[in-house]
């Protein structure tokens, strides 16, 4: 493993570095206006929400490495603290890449990316029409985490209406990842995709504790067949299968033929009951797959 000591890098390798691992990232696509009420627009991968009382998003225009200069964005917002913060999906992602495009001051990238301005309902700037959610803030701090290249400006919003399509929104309220069909930022040229085969559903943990993988026989933990994945499934399991259960699973006459062959050859027969348990986990059969792997014990 390289390890890498950001000094020891030129600002822009290390950023390089930066936006390729740390990913995929949620794009803010920000519209703001200036002094004078004109409109900007830009995206920005540096961002995330961070809490739901108040309801607070941050992102980072940071400066830019070659000329330490600060975008629009970041001087709007200094000048009239408001933002509409419109998200991005698969439809909207090549006009936000042209948006993205460092015109000239005062330039409105809104029509440079044939995107529509709507009215916002308690801000001034716009919001993206064609945007499937919009979140309009008002920017409650700056902060500024440097005064050289490649430094971020923290821009604190709390947001205060949330506009969502009903296109993208299920019957019980919430929203389907597949209709909202978002983008996000990788490193370099490349973006993902959150939706199709690319996103998945895990149930999380319960009240009660999983056993953990420190929990498990040797032979499961050390298993040269089940990966970290299968173990993570198996650790969340709150009780081990019953001694009644593991008896009437050994007495089924295939796994009780498989079973008087390990005496034989104990490691092929271990080898062959780890890999039906990871097909059991793979179907999300996690108890079976425990009486699979405890069956020899």
């Amino acid at each position: 493993m390289r390890s890498i000591d950001p000094k020891d890098l030129e600002t822009g390798a290390f950023h390089g570095l930066l936006l390729s691992t740390v990913a995929p990232r949620p794009i803010a696509f920000a519209s703001t206006i200036d002094a004078e009420g004109r409109p900007n627009l830009a995206p920005f991968s540096f961002f995330n929400v961070f809490s739901s009382n108040p309801p607070i998003a941050i992102f980072s225009p940071a400066r830019r490495v070659r000329g330490n200069t600060t975008k629009h964005t970041l001087d709007n917002v200094e000048a009239v603290k408001e933002v509409v913060i419109n998200v991005v999906n698969y439809d909207l992602v090549q006009q936000m890449n042209l948006a993205s495009t460092e015109y000239p001051e005062g330039v409105n990238e809104f029509g440079k990316a044939g995107l529509t301005p709507i009215a916002s309902d308690l801000v001034r700037p716009f919001r993206v029409m064609e945007s499937p959610v919009q979140f309009e803030c008002k920017v409650r701090e700056v902060i500024k985490l440097g005064d050289e290249g490649g430094a971020g400006n923290l821009i604190v919003a709390e947001i205060l209406r949330m506009h969502i399509s009903e296109d993208v929104m299920t019957e019980e309220g919430g929203i389907d990842p597949h209709r909202l069909d978002l983008v996000a930022r990788m490193g370099g040229d490349w973006y993902c995709r959150a939706s199709g085969d690319a996103i998945f559903s895990i149930a999380k943990p319960g009240r009660e504790h999983g056993i953990g993988v420190d929990a498990m026989p040797e032979h499961i933990r050390e298993s040269s067949i089940l990966s970290g994945n299968d173990l993570g499934l198996l650790g969340g399991i709150h009780q081990l299968p019953t001694f009644e259960e593991l008896e009437a699973f050994r007495a089924d006459p295939k796994m009780a033929a498989l079973i008087k062959w390990q005496h034989k050859n104990h490691h092929e027969v271990e080898k062959q009951l780890h890999q039906n348990a990871q097909m059991l986990l793979a179907e999300g059969r996690i108890k079976e797959a425990w009486m699979m792997l405890l069956a020899l014990e």
